[in-house]
């Protein structure tokens, strides 16, 4: 954590940094931890580390996190305000484990926040494994021999209590003058940035009005552990003076503890436990008299110091780093296997995808959104919008469905219909700019000499999946030809979106005709081109092909994994999967529904996605690339995630409102943030019907798992 605009020289080993105000960070946090793929998250929680009302930005990465969480709570509230109490809530909900280093926190925990006992676990907070030893040798060594030695170590700050030592000095040295009161750390950073060192000053002009100059020594410095050790073993009693109750932990009370130190506390919770049945000295809250009372009595009293040593050292043993991590590791453990126990219960039957049943293949709007020159862009509700004509993207696809009907088990389309798209794409060839037009009015007059590059690779997508795929031989020889034709203009193009759409048209080409060289090269070029796009955008928070996100996001990596297994290239599938593991720890919310990138999102840079407005097309684009990345990597998680993003159709998405009509195979056009788009068009009814094909095979396929007909078709 990085706050409040602060810059730190952070070791190698911190390789992502949140910025605390910032809440995108959160975001981009849970991405790279999802994208990681580790066992487990370990939350470490105080109030004030992060950013938001009480906290409230933490909630944005951990409601993202694919992974179970450990949460470790330093602080447990007895009054908590309402918006601290909601905070603790959810993130109680969100861990597996809850983690407290005392039983005044379980004991809040189940009574204040209502958190079930199995749920809590308690272990110490670590100490080093360090002997029993006297003090004089660390005297010597930092220059404080034949001084009787108080300590105090920590962020220098006013709830600390150390003006309160500083006034019990006076009566300590009427009874031992050799008395030295060492104050050991830096200022708190938060108070220096809102105070300066105005509270620091104001404790030496404490000193010097009590007289005790040479008595009170400030090291105004941060050490490392070597250095604390030997300041903590040179002490002959260790104070903490805090003057607040609601002190769950304390890290330098541990350690002192645990080098067997006599310690003389306020009791707050944490001592209060620590130091009970005579392993250390408790004195009322701000009581100068008595603290200054009890040590002195230490300091004049060898034999009862001894014994409070060895006590605190004995009840110490279990306290250690070694002993703290393997309670941690147990937890850790227990967490995952809870985990992924539940995540198993919420697993498909092995027999059959996830989720509500695949309806029938039903294609009845989709057949009224034809005419005789093709398919219509858009829709008024159900009605064909002729206003707005026609476009070579929407019949590319509508070409890519004809092709993915023709599989076993569905009602392939009827001949004149398929050659109805086919015409349409040969009518979009201009071959005297090489490129397919894209827009038509209903007059059937092009609207342009050359579409974009979008539309060219999509084309050329379908076109390929016509030569592996369509029902006509003497077509299949026409889209070969075009595709050879249409190709070589893609070397000139930088959309990656035209690389991708070309690379899984390539896909299906290069299996029909292998020995196209000219093909594999491009196939080689484009590949490599999204590669370098992934290198010069990728951080490890944004683990994408370019600084923002669009449409049809998914395609990208899908072609990269399409790509890497049929010429045998690891780093192309191993991007691809990467990529796509990380976009959808974007398009997964925290209750495991699909929520795709919304228009909303687009244009926005380095930025996680808006919800609204959502569209079929990311659905089909994502449903596909998950099925590439399962027959890639043989992780079934992928079918079970391409079924729960199939869902999104029939309501499992963040309006609960089903999107498509199953008696006629429509699909409304998207959703808005308070409904449905009641629109049905051209795009929106062909990516229904192709995701639906495609989880229509894959049920096959789980039936019938050595059907080679249904994976070959799965894979097309």
């Amino acid at each position: 954590m990085t706050d409040h605009d602060q810059t730190y020289d952070y070791p190698s080993s911190v390789v992502l940094q949140i910025k605390d105000d910032t809440i995108e960070e959160y975001v981009r946090a849970a991405a790279f931890l999802n994208a990681g793929r580790f066992d487990i998250v370990c939350l470490q929680h105080e109030f004030g580390i992060f950013g938001g009302e009480a906290g409230a930005h933490i909630l944005e990465l951990l409601s993202r996190l694919t992974m179970p969480v450990v949460t470790t709570l330093h602080t447990v509230l007895a009054e908590p305000t309402a918006i601290q109490r909601a905070v603790i809530e959810r993130i109680v909900e969100a861990s597996s484990k809850i983690i407290v280093m005392a039983n005044k926190g379980r004991e809040l925990l189940r009574s204040v926040y209502r958190v079930p006992d199995e749920k809590i676990e308690i272990i110490a907070h670590g100490i080093p494994d360090f002997p029993f030893v006297e003090p004089d040798a660390a005297k010597a060594k930092l220059g404080f021999s034949g001084r009787s030695v108080i300590l105090t170590f920590g962020l220098l700050s006013p709830s600390k209590g150390v003006e309160v030592m500083i006034d019990a000095m006076p009566s300590i040295l009427k009874r031992r003058p050799d008395a030295v009161y060492v104050v050991l750390g830096a200022t708190h950073p938060n108070l220096v940035r809102d105070q300066g060192e105005a509270y620091r000053e104001s404790l030496t002009t404490r000193v010097r009005e009590l007289g005790v100059e040479n008595n009170v020594v400030f090291l105004d410095q941060f050490v490392d552990q070597a250095t604390l050790l030997e300041f903590i073993s040179m002490c002959d009693v260790y104070v903490t003076p805090y003057l607040n109750e609601a002190q769950m932990t304390s890290g330098t009370l541990a350690y002192s503890f645990g080098l067997g130190k006599p310690v003389v506390s306020t009791p707050y919770w944490h001592a209060r436990e620590l130091l009970a049945d005579g392993r250390g000295v408790l004195v009322s809250f701000g009581d100068a008299a008595g603290i200054g009372n009890e040590i002195a009595q230490l300091l004049t009293d060898d034999p009862r110091r001894q014994v409070i040593r060895k006590r605190a050292y004995a009840a110490s043993r279990s306290m250690t780093w070694e002993r703290t991590a393997e309670g941690y590791m147990a937890a850790f453990e227990n967490a995952r296997q809870r985990h992924w126990l539940k995540v198993i219960a919420r697993k498909p039957d092995p027999v059959a995808p996830s989720g509500p049943a695949a309806p029938a293949m039903q294609t009845g709007h989709f057949l009224s959104m034809c005419d005789d020159t093709g398919l219509f862009q858009h829709a008024v509700h159900s009605v064909p919008d002729r206003s707005h004509g026609y476009c070579v993207d929407d019949n590319a696809r509508a070409l890519l469905l004809a092709c993915a009907l023709n599989e076993p088990g569905e009602q392939p389309l009827a001949e004149v219909l398929t050659a109805r798209f086919a015409a349409f794409v040969q009518h979009a060839w201009n071959p005297d700019t090489g490129r397919f037009r894209n827009f038509m009015g209903f007059n059937r007059t092009w609207l342009e000499d050359k579409g974009s590059e979008d539309s060219h690779g999509r084309t050329l997508w379908a076109l390929g999946e016509c030569t592996r795929k369509d029902a006509s031989p003497s077509r299949r020889r026409w889209a070969t030809a075009l595709f050879a034709q249409a190709l070589p203009t893609v070397k000139t193009f930088r959309s990656p979106r035209a690389s991708a759409f070309t690379l899984l048209g390539l896909d299906a080409y290069c299996a029909v005709v292998p020995d196209d060289r000219h093909a594999r090269e491009i196939r080689r070029t484009l590949a490599e081109r999204l590669m370098s796009s992934l290198a010069s955008v990728e951080t490890p928070g944004w683990q994408w092909f370019e600084e923002g996100l669009a449409y049809d996001n998914a395609r990208l990596s899908q072609a990269l994994i399409v790509t890497g297994m049929a010429t045998r290239t690891p780093g192309y599938v191993e991007a691809g999967l990467r990529s796509l593991r990380w976009l959808m720890t974007l398009q997964t919310t925290s209750t495991g529904h699909f929520r795709p990138v919304g228009t909303a999102s687009f244009g926005e840079r380095l930025k996680p996605p808006l919800a609204f407005d959502q569209q079929p097309v990311e659905a089909t684009a994502t449903i596909a690339a998950c099925l590439s990345a399962w027959r890639a990597d043989d992780d079934a998680e992928w079918k079970t995630i391409a079924t729960k993003v199939f869902a999104w159709f029939l309501g499992s998405n963040d309006l609960s409102v089903a999107l498509v009509d199953p008696e006629t195979g429509g699909c409304r056009d998207g959703l808005h943030p308070n409904r449905a788009n009641e629109n049905r068009g051209g795009e929106s009814v062909v990516c229904y019907l192709l995701s639906l094909a495609e989880i229509r095979q894959l049920a096959r396929v789980s039936v019938n798992p050595a059907n080679p007909v249904a994976l070959r078709a799965i894979g097309a």
